[in-house]
């Protein structure tokens, strides 16, 4: 849980083996975890998670390390043809045909005791997790895309991925292409923010939120009277020790000499008339994904496939490397480029090459 702090709480521990389930109770005094932290760690066992994500950040901040070897059983199922980001509930229910008791879902896991009914629903998560894996794996090992899923895991198993570099921390906040100077500050004030929540375990909004962040380094204020006219700020937070840091930071980035700002992202604007083209080729990405039972959001999304639209080979997205470019994009360019077309035969949509002979679909 982490509603009330910077840092993710380890509430509750659900383990399966071949052989047992069990919940370990990550909160009971004294507790040593560090045998389950070997587990992590160990290259000899296959650890299991679905959408893996926030639980890997716990297990990083606590270790100091990524458990490893992984696999992620949500994205497996996007590999597989399960769709874009499927729902435990729904994967369980199509692999297994068990039915998840969803009823203990919104628990407060950080309240003691837990009642029997909630420990059986927590261990139950994961020996429903245990069977989905062999049967996701099993199809990864009949389609031979072992490597694709390995790909996708890359992201996941690096520690980059958890570390919460304050001075990275303005990326997380949607500003619209700032000016250099605005764009300084932000990333002076959102590092502030980040520290001081780290230092304090509390949430960002905690300490300021979005929305008055972008206010102040849109004005810049110098006083504690300026920073207390910033929407939601107050004069307590302004006049006090927090807005004296804040405005040291604001300093800092009004400081940052001209020749060391930020350039500001000029966006190449896309080529008129390629809106059909686009659309054309998101049709083409609807059958390939469908011809393979493969998520669409895997291969590409819409930003990606208006640069193939506009750029073609020379399109600097994911789609354009790797297994996604054998998969889709060497074909999406030969469709671009009219080499190949799309046609509707018996009622769907096939792709043809320039002499009208089928490629692929039905006979």
């Amino acid at each position: 849980m982490r509603e009330s702090t910077y840092y993710p709480l380890l509430c509750l521990v659900q383990v399966a083996s071949p052989d047992e389930a069990v919940a370990i109770d990550a909160l009971a005094p004294d507790l040593d975890l560090s045998s389950l932290y070997e587990l992590m760690n160990s290259p000899e066992t296959l650890k299991v998670f679905h959408a893996a994500r926030q639980d890997l950040e716990i297990f990083y901040h606590l270790m100091g390390k990524v458990p490893a070897p992984l696999f992620d059983s949500q994205v497996a199922a996007m590999v597989c043809g399960f769709g874009d980001q499927v729902g435990y509930e729904s994967l369980i229910a199509k692999l297994t045909k068990a039915s998840v008791d969803k009823s203990s879902r919104f628990t407060d896991w950080s309240r003691r005791p837990l009642s029997d009914r909630q420990i059986t629903y927590a261990i139950s998560d994961v020996t429903h997790l245990r069977d989905a894996y062999h049967k996701l794996n099993a199809t990864l090992q009949e389609n031979g895309r072992e490597s694709w899923l390995d790909a996708e895991m890359k992201i996941l198993t690096s520690p980059d991925t958890y570390k919460g570099d304050p001075e990275l921390a303005y990326k997380r906040i949607k500003a619209r292409n700032p000016k250099p100077r605005v764009a300084a500050l932000l990333r002076e004030v959102a590092a502030w923010r980040e520290r001081e929540a780290q230092h304090r375990n509390v949430p960002r909004n905690r300490i300021l939120r979005d929305d008055a962040i972008l206010e102040i380094c849109n004005h810049a204020p110098k006083t504690p009277a300026d920073l207390a006219k910033t929407r939601g700020l107050g004069d307590r937070m302004a006049n006090g020790a927090q807005g004296q840091e804040l405005l040291k930071a604001v300093q800092r980035g009004l400081d940052i000499p001209e020749a060391d700002l930020p350039a500001q992202v000029k966006r190449k604007d896309l080529p008129s008339g390629i809106g059909p083209v686009s659309d054309l080729l998101k049709v083409f990405l609807k059958m390939t994904c469908e011809e393979t039972d493969v998520a669409q959001k895997l291969i590409a999304n819409a930003s990606d496939i208006d640069q193939i639209a506009a750029y073609g080979e020379k399109a600097d997205v994911p789609t354009m490397k790797g297994w996604r470019y054998e998969l889709f994009g060497k074909a999406a360019v030969k469709l671009r480029a009219g080499d190949i077309g799309l046609a509707i035969k018996n009622k769907k949509v096939v792709l043809l090459d320039n002499s009208n002979e089928t490629l692929s679909g039905p006979d």
